[in-house]
Formats: C-alpha cells, structure tokens, sequence
C-alpha cells in the first residue's frame, strides 16, 4: 500500500494544443451543455450532469454512460477558479468506495491564435489508477478537440 507521502508523488500531465481561444476552450468547461458533449473518454458514452454549480466551493455530479449499460459517476468541489485560464477541482468516483479524492488542474495559456493546454491530475494512490485516468483524460480531450 502506497504511504501518503507516495501517495502525493502519483500524478499524470497532459499537454495539448486547441486551434482556439483561451475564452473558447475555457468556456467549453464551464458551461453545462458544452461539458455535456464531451467529457467522456470515448464516443460510446453519453453524459449527464445532475450537478453543476461552478463557483469556488461548488459542486458538480457527473454521470458517463456507456452504451453497454455501465454508469461511472464522479463527483467533486471546485477548488480554484481564474477566467479565462485555471480550474482546479477534486475528483471522487462515488461508484468506488474508497477511492481516494484526487485534484485536477486545468491551465490555459495562449500561445498565438491557440490555447496551450496543461491538465495536471494528481493525488494518486496507485499508478495503475494514475494510467487507466490517463487513458481517460486523453480521450476526453480528444472529444473536447471536437467541440473547440
């Protein structure tokens, strides 16, 4: 079992590059019909947000289903909120009792007529938990590419 200490040192980055705006991409994860589209980790699931109060302190609730059935639901406080270019939020699956809090930061730079992206996910407990939000994360991103 990973100490605290461990624990704390487990954490992903990705970088990408959005051929838009920082207000563009940051508004496409702060707005609920936006967020709808594509946080998800691939285009076999469907999403719903029952819970979306984005403010320092809010809440939000995320629902992922997928087409065979399955629901991954997670849920968290936004921690940090900078327009156009920082979120920082928890991220708790409720299906998995136990799983521990982990934190999200989105910064946004921009970097010409784009937006430099950087998510940083980290808290982790294991590193196989680290890889499988890896896959995760890129596949949302790649929805999100979509969107943007």
């Amino acid at each position: 079992m990973a100490t605290a200490a461990a624990s704390s040192q487990i954490t992903l980055q990705i970088k990408r590059v959005f051929p838009s705006s920082r207000e563009r991409v940051f508004h496409a994860w702060t707005n609920i019909d936006e967020l709808a589209l594509w946080f998800a980790p691939s285009d076999e699931y469907t999403v719903v947000i029952p819970e979306f109060d984005f403010r320092v302190g809010g809440r939000y609730r995320l629902e992922m289903h997928h087409q065979g059935g399955n629901v991954h639901r997670v849920t968290g406080v936004y921690r940090e909120i900078t327009p156009p270019e920082k979120i920082v939020f928890t991220w708790q699956w409720q299906d998995n009792h136990g799983n521990e809090e982990t934190l999200v930061t989105i910064d946004l730079r921009t970097v010409g007529n784009s937006t430099a992206l950087t998510l940083t996910h980290e808290r982790f407990s294991a590193m196989e938990e680290r890889d499988k939000h890896t896959h995760g994360w890129n596949g949302c991103l790649d929805r999100l590419a979509k969107v943007v």
